[in-house]
């Protein structure tokens, strides 16, 4: 099932988030993260350019997660998941999912009632 992105909403979260990772997985089902600095244009994420590894897993498994991680213990970290393609040499990502999670403080309702405290972009 798809949720559709608010991208307003995720162009504006982007700012507290310096760098992610970009995970693919390989045919032998093993993740493969790399770190990357993703650009949002036009609804889209730009990638650029990847090694072999990670074109490899986009072209065979175009399912991928983007994650930044908390600038700080105990933030937030913004987790994508979107579908990979290639345009030339470059990898774009289109977002299909976004979310904000972060571990729940013991004995503390969260909102999404999911166990951990997650903000979902959507």
């Amino acid at each position: 099932m798809s949720v559709r992105v608010d991208l307003e909403q995720l162009a504006g979260t982007l700012a507290d988030f310096p760098f992610g990772y970009l995970i693919t997985v390989s045919d032998e089902h093993r993740a493969h993260t790399v770190a990357v600095d993703p650009q949002l244009v036009a609804g889209v994420f730009d990638i650029g350019p990847v090694g072999n590894s990670t074109r490899s897993n986009a072209l065979a498994h175009p399912d991928v997660t983007i994650v930044w991680p908390p600038r700080e213990p105990g933030g937030y970290s913004l987790i994508v998941d979107g579908r990979g393609e290639f345009a030339d040499d470059r990898l774009r990502v289109i977002p299909q999912r976004a979310v904000l999670h972060r571990p729940a403080v013991p004995g503390v309702a969260t909102a999404s009632g999911c166990g951990d405290d997650c903000v979902p972009l959507a």
